[in-house]
């Protein structure tokens, strides 16, 4: 057994004896991309843990007195100084370690899954009100906002586990979780389901098209063809409400009143490109697939950029910006590459991916978003880390 192994095996025993306590990792010299994940989840636990806890701060360092959180719908509730991460950057872990298991078939990944992972998570499972859902922070904490796209992404995360290993747990979460997203939907606007659960006043493409990418892996999983039926409704009605014709890309949200927000993320347009190309899979109806090649088309030209490097050919580079943002992205790209095979826009996340490693990274192996290294962060986001270790993890399993 190598240093590499030693030292994985003492994060997977160490993970199941104390069950949650933080166990200091020695990075590796190793430069394939799975690896790169590897560390990467790595430097997470290192430097993100709570000892004592199966939970995560927000932030490296953590300052956890002076950091407010700008993606909350609650003024009072982004002004508490916390000592744990909210839910969706904590999120990002189940993503990140499950694309890992993904990648390796390594039963120690699975273990990190349920004994780590899973076990944090439910510290935000909040019974108090019903539907059941996940809250945005701890649920031994004043109660906090729910939110239906927060709720989407772990739905997601509990379907794609469920795929791979067929345990029922895993589905009756997923499930659970779409009983409270279908409490988030009503008439208004045609349909549609809301951000907030404590603010209805607009219903967001980061709701609607994971909404439709959930629907339709469930129904993947369980055959149930309403499942088929919600995703495409969802699909249709974000097509029809959000997305600028101009470019094929998705507006942010729709308030009640009509009034659009007009932002563009790399996440909500991927989503849609996730969803299309899955619509596409399971009907055979070539519209959707011309849907997710307009989408991939423009999203390559929005959110990338023409970079030339010292030495070296050109290449389209991703643009400095939420990395979780990105990730997301990917899994769209992924979806349709499973359809044409064209890696061309796989290719530029490579690219991209392998000047991070070389330029954006710290001593601490922690990320900054500028992937050329000409700016760097002096707070890392704990979504950010975990967005790297799916990615690498991502583009390892489709090698």
């Amino acid at each position: 057994m190598n240093l590499k192994q030693i030292l994985f095996s003492l994060l997977v025993c160490g993970t199941a004896m104390t069950g949650c306590d933080s166990q200091e990792q020695v990075t590796v010299d190793d430069e394939s991309v799975l690896m790169r994940a590897k560390q990467t989840l790595d430097s997470v636990y290192l430097n993100y843990s709570v000892p004592g806890t199966c939970l995560l701060r927000e932030n490296y360092p953590s300052d956890i007195n002076d950091y407010t959180a700008t993606y909350l719908a609650s003024e009072e509730q982004r002004d508490v100084p916390n000592q744990y991460s909210y839910l969706w950057p904590y999120s990002g872990t189940f993503s990140a370690v499950s694309a890992l298991f993904a990648a390796t078939q390594d039963a120690a990944y699975k273990s990190i899954l349920d004994n780590k992972v899973l076990a944090g998570l439910e510290e935000y499972f909040d019974t108090r009100r019903t539907p059941e859902a996940y809250t945005s922070y701890i649920h031994s904490a004043p109660q906090s906002d729910r939110y239906y796209d927060d709720n989407i992404w772990l739905g997601i995360d509990f379907t794609d586990t469920y795929l791979l290993t067929h345990e029922a747990k895993y589905l009756q979460k997923a499930e659970l979780i779409w009983k409270f997203i279908e409490s988030g939907t009503d008439d208004k606007l045609g349909g549609g389901i809301y951000w907030c659960e404590q603010s209805k006043e607009s219903k967001n493409t980061c709701s609607n098209a994971p909404g439709s990418v959930f629907a339709l892996k469930l129904f993947k999983a369980t055959q149930n063809s309403a499942y088929l039926k919600t995703g495409q409704q969802l699909y249709e009605w974000t097509q029809a409400n959000l997305q600028d014709p101009a470019d094929c890309l998705y507006f942010d949200n729709i308030a009640l009143d009509g009034n659009i927000g007009k932002a563009k993320f790399a996440y909500n347009s991927g989503q849609m490109m996730q969803a299309a190309s899955l619509l596409y899979q399971f009907t055979g109806q070539k519209q959707y697939l011309t849907d997710a090649r307009n989408i991939a088309k423009s999203c390559y030209y929005y959110f990338f950029t023409s970079y030339t490097p010292q030495k070296g050919e050109p290449f389209r580079l991703i643009k400095k910006g939420d990395v979780w943002f990105t990730a997301v992205m990917l899994r769209g790209y992924i979806e349709l590459y499973q359809i044409d095979r064209d890696r061309t826009y796989l290719d530029s996340f490579d690219k991209s991916l392998d000047m991070a490693w070389k330029n954006a990274r710290d001593e601490k192996g922690l990320f900054s978003t500028d992937f050329t290294g000409n700016t760097h962060d002096s707070r890392k986001w704990l979504l950010t880390q975990a967005a790297m270790v799916e990615m690498y993890a991502r583009l390892a399993a489709i090698k």
